[in-house]
């Protein structure tokens, strides 16, 4: 284990010693159950100025209730990254409202953000981000260990995941040693540690070929069919289709919402060929 990993073992250790999870989309407070787990409102973002002024994200209004499965379609360059970036509180809106369990979350200092963002929200990314000096497990505990968990919390949550994603067997191998597929299992196993209310996943296939994509789109129904709420960024129809719901955008726009589990179904193939 680093010497980094054992400092942030350390910390957490003093800090508490609960066992118990830490709070996850069953176990949120009474006041925050209330609404869609994730909403936005008129929501903008604006880069440049006068004749350079781009609209990478123009008015969007989207609630997505919990256990919702949701895929953002759309071509390239119409904003679906910017969107979920401002969905989970990494970039901020130049307008509108993001709220998150009840809570507003845009206009949050950056400690508080930070914080929300740690123990309420899962990112899964194309590059899987993970820390390379790191070990599966490691890569794992570590948001939990920062969350406040007790190591061996953290570590019991960590064998938990890595199995139910098909990675025991790697948890001791750092990234390096892992291949696309079993890399974005490791992203997906720490996305899920804190419990949080939404998984946010940008082009999570991306990077991987054929055989991973589909362990990565069986993992996603699995955690659709056990009520995870997903907002899943994609070009990959596949991907989409494991979605309960489709929205689409164009220009930064919301342009189309079509419900998979029944009467907009007929619509899915449009949707799905708007890339460029």
């Amino acid at each position: 284990m680093s010497r980094d990993s054992r400092r942030i073992r350390g910390r957490s250790q003093r800090r508490g010693t609960d066992d118990s999870p830490l709070a996850g989309p069953s176990s949120r407070q009474p006041g925050e159950a209330s609404g869609p787990v994730l909403r936005a409102v008129g929501l903008s973002r604006a880069y440049g100025q006068d004749e350079s002024l781009v609209r990478a994200v123009d008015g969007v209004d989207l609630d997505v209730p919990a256990g919702q499965a949701l895929a953002v379609t759309g071509p390239s360059g119409c904003g679906k990254s910017t969107l979920l970036q401002l969905l989970g509180g990494l970039d901020r809106p130049t307008d509108g409202e993001v709220w998150l369990g009840g809570r507003r979350m845009d206009h949050l200092g950056e400690r508080a953000l930070a914080r929300l963002r740690r123990r309420a929200i899962g990112f899964v990314f194309q590059s899987f981000h993970l820390m390379d000096e790191l070990t599966a497990a490691e890569n794992v505990e570590l948001p939990a260990l920062l969350a406040g968990a007790s190591p061996r919390t953290a570590r019991n949550r960590a064998a938990g995941l890595l199995d139910r994603v098909g990675l025991a067997d790697r948890a001791r191998h750092l990234p390096s040693e892992l291949s696309g597929g079993q890399r974005q299992r490791v992203a997906i196993a720490r996305a899920l540690v804190n419990e949080p209310l939404v998984v946010l996943a940008d082009e999570p296939t991306g990077n991987l070929d054929s055989a991973a994509t589909h362990d990565i789109l069986r993992l996603f129904d699995e955690l659709r069919a056990a009520g995870q709420t997903l907002v899943m960024v994609t070009h990959d129809e596949r991907v989409a289709a494991t979605a309960d719901r489709v929205v689409s955008l164009r220009d930064g726009t919301l342009a189309d919402d079509t419900r998979l589990d029944g009467g907009g179904t007929t619509r899915l193939g449009s949707l799905l060929n708007w890339e460029g």
